[in-house]
């Protein structure tokens, strides 16, 4: 087990970089979720943890991003506005993908209070509801920020709640990766920060192979990567972004005809697989020419296009700027 969670730590801190100040991710070099996650950047914010004890209820306001958490200690009841409440036991998990308004509660009857309120009286990071000596729940988490502009890349295909429940055998690593982090959340340790800040990132990414994994899942790239025919198209395209695809190349390493991978594509992704070539290449353009990392012409090559031109159409017709416009533009 310890040497699963070094090697899981050294793919995460090697892999995938996520702050605005490092390099950018190579176009065409890793897979479907690591390049959307590192392309991303996610910053992760440790939030106040929660011990609660007695009638109990906090209600939380609509979130755009992504909330990621454990049971730590007790239960609790989750209930997302338009959802039917969810019992969330000792250890689960759980991820919200841009949650409507929610509430966590001892009883999905109790009233609440807003969670703003007493977040701001936290004290030492923690906010105590009723807890005199033992609590009845701990919950632990923090939330992830994502850069807007390619947000929609991933939260188009994340459900508003994702739940691990601990007794599934595919948590027992996640098991493992909360009790560092809740043993870490209590100490005043040098390096805390960072140790917690891969902590959640290593924990964001093993929910969302428990999410691809699920039998029951929304349409969306993260549903295809699970399918054995889709799943090897959107693979290569990822591994070759500059290579010209055409439906016919896609279709024969999928096994398939070209009008059944054409149909199951656009069933599992939500679009058909040149037009999902076709955005995520515009993604990678974007963040290159934003963070000036490749000029014009070198991004048409690396993106599969036969010439500056070629490139600047499709661009503007994606992102509705031209390349040179965007690249110049101030940042809002």
């Amino acid at each position: 087990m310890v040497r699963r969670l070094v090697d899981t730590i050294n793919n995460v801190s090697t892999g995938m970089h996520y702050r605005s100040s490092d390099a950018a991710p190579a176009l065409g070099s890793r897979d479907p979720i690591t390049d959307a996650i590192g392309l991303l950047r996610p910053q992760v914010e440790l939030d106040a943890h929660l011990h609660a004890a007695g009638p109990w209820a906090v209600r939380f306001s609509p979130f755009p991003h992504v909330k990621l958490g454990i049971v730590a200690r007790g239960g609790c009841w989750l209930t997302l506005d338009g959802h039917d409440p969810v019992r969330l036991r000792e250890r689960d998990f759980y991820l919200l993908g841009a949650p409507p308004a929610y509430t966590f509660a001892d009883t999905p009857t109790t009233e609440p209070v807003a969670a703003e309120s007493l977040w701001v009286g936290a004290v030492d990071g923690a906010v105590r509801i009723g807890v005199e000596a033992d609590e009845d729940t701990y919950l632990c988490g923090g939330s992830f920020f994502f850069d807007d502009a390619a947000a929609s890349n991933l939260m188009d295909a994340l459900p508003p709640l994702v739940h691990v429940p601990a007794a599934d055998p595919r948590a027992e690593l996640l098991i493992h990766l909360s009790e560092l982090l809740v043993a870490e959340v209590g100490m005043a340790a040098a390096g805390r920060s960072l140790v917690l800040d891969h902590l959640a990132q290593i924990m964001f990414v093993h929910i969302l192979r428990f999410h691809v994994e699920q039998t029951a899942r929304p349409a969306g790239w993260l549903r295809a990567l699970g399918d054995d025919s889709v799943g090897v198209a959107l693979r290569a395209m990822h591994a070759d972004i500059a290579r010209r695809w055409t439906l016919n190349e896609l279709a024969a390493i999928s096994h398939m005809s070209r009008s059944t991978f054409a149909a199951t594509f656009r069933a599992k992704v939500g679009t058909s697989p040149l037009g999902y070539l076709i955005e995520w290449r515009m993604n990678l353009a974007r963040d290159a020419l934003r963070r000036g990392t490749h000029s014009i012409s070198e991004l048409a090559r690396l993106t599969g296009y036969e010439s500056e031109s070629a490139f600047s159409t499709a661009f503007r017709r994606v992102v509705g700027a031209s390349p040179k416009h965007f690249r110049d533009a101030p940042m809002a």
